[in-house]
């Protein structure tokens, strides 16, 4: 009997086993309600669970309700929006994928534009709309860019109830059936402004050396790892680098998750850029297919612990190519499942390891099996 291509291995963390190596990277959809998912969103994931995925990461959920990036995205702050993640992570249990969540705090790009409104500060005709401002918050006083909006900068007393806000998210996680929890620290979002020199100006405990500015993301860590029970993995989404001489380095990124690793974070999702201007702006010039996977390679190789690679991952062989030369362990899909939601199911066809449709659900595997023509009960049409 064949080895199964490398991506339909099962993979553990802690007490989680998923079936495969495909993940469904987090998604902002901009489709919540004053921070409650709804059916859009049961559907949107649900369909990668029906797709093949082993795990799915439901959207950057905010920790406090002025932490979100607009003001259609959701949020564990309440205990009232226990019950709209509980579907979600319901049914992608029963579907086979391990259920995720990424909690975050948008910081500095907090209360910002739906991308489809211009992906900005909010301006007259978002107001006209009901979408209106609050102060965004950040390590200190300085905007995201020109023309955004002014920025309060955390007092000590506020850094110590955003880290109750995160061990109460997590808490709620853990209560909607969630098995995999990933501290969003990328993308110029609060946690990344704490960590990069581009945005940091404190002189505090929180701010100057390397040392101080990572203690943001060292505290909620710990905090999220003690508010879980032991057997739920505990992810960190990071910018590796800000593409700037100036700003977070790879090798910044590595002294992170050695410290990461110390405080129980099993896995580290490789992300990188975003710290000024919208997270989901292409600029700074064309991108290659994979082009961060470098980036997974080296923290994998020097901080000794799991990652996973995302960004312009699109092909089967690629993925296999990149887990089989041992530059990640997972291998994170994004915009490409919105193209093809069974992505991981035809991978599985690609490389040979599903060629009788057993894997895709009952409902429709029995079917498409008899169409392909490898039944005894295959009548042609």
């Amino acid at each position: 009997m064949s080895t199964a291509p490398k991506l339909f291995q099962p993979f553990t963390l802690r007490g989680i086993v998923a079936k495969n190596r495909v993940v469904i990277s987090p998604m902002c959809q901009y489709s919540a309600h004053e921070g409650h998912l709804e059916d859009w969103h049961l559907v949107n994931l649900g369909r990668f669970a029906m797709g093949g995925a082993g795990i799915i990461i439901t959207e950057a959920t905010a920790v406090q309700k002025d932490g979100r990036i607009t003001h259609g995205c959701p949020g564990l702050w309440d205990d009232s929006q226990i019950i709209g993640h509980a579907r979600i992570a319901q049914f992608c249990r029963r579907n086979g994928a391990v259920a995720g969540i990424q909690l975050g705090h948008a910081g500095r790009k907090s209360g910002m534009q739906r991308p489809w409104y211009g992906n900005g500060p909010l301006n007259a005709d978002d107001f006209a709309r009901g979408d209106m401002p609050w102060p965004p918050v950040g390590p200190s006083a300085v905007p995201v860019a020109e023309g955004w909006p002014d920025v309060h900068a955390l007092s000590l007393p506020e850094i110590e109830t955003l880290l109750d806000c995160y061990a109460a998210a997590a808490r709620r996680a853990v209560a909607a059936g969630y098995q995999l929890i990933e501290i969003h620290g990328a993308h110029g979002y609060l946690v990344h402004s704490f960590l990069s020199p581009l945005s940091n100006f404190r002189t505090d405990a929180y701010g100057g050396s390397l040392e101080n500015r990572m203690r943001l993301a060292l505290d909620i860590a710990r905090t999220v790892r003690a508010a879980i029970p032991d057997e739920i993995a505990l992810s960190f989404r990071t910018s590796a680098v800000d593409g700037d001489e100036d700003g977070w380095q790879l090798s910044d990124t590595v002294v992170l998750a050695q410290q990461l690793k110390a405080c129980g974070v099993d896995l580290i999702d490789c992300s990188s850029g975003g710290i000024a201007g919208p997270a989901t702006s292409a600029r700074g010039g064309k991108r290659q297919p994979g082009f961060q996977v470098p980036f997974a390679e080296t923290v994998r190789a020097k901080a000794d612990m799991p990652t996973m690679a995302v960004g312009l991952i699109t092909h089967p062989q690629q993925a296999e190519a990149i887990l089989q030369a041992g530059h990640a362990d997972l291998i994170a899909i994004a915009r490409e499942a919105l193209v093809n939601p069974m992505w991981a199911l035809h991978a599985s066809q690609y490389l040979g390891h599903d060629t009788e449709f057993s894997d895709w659900p009952a409902q429709s595997g029995w079917w498409l099996n008899v169409r392909a023509g490898n039944s005894e009960f295959y009548q042609p049409d």
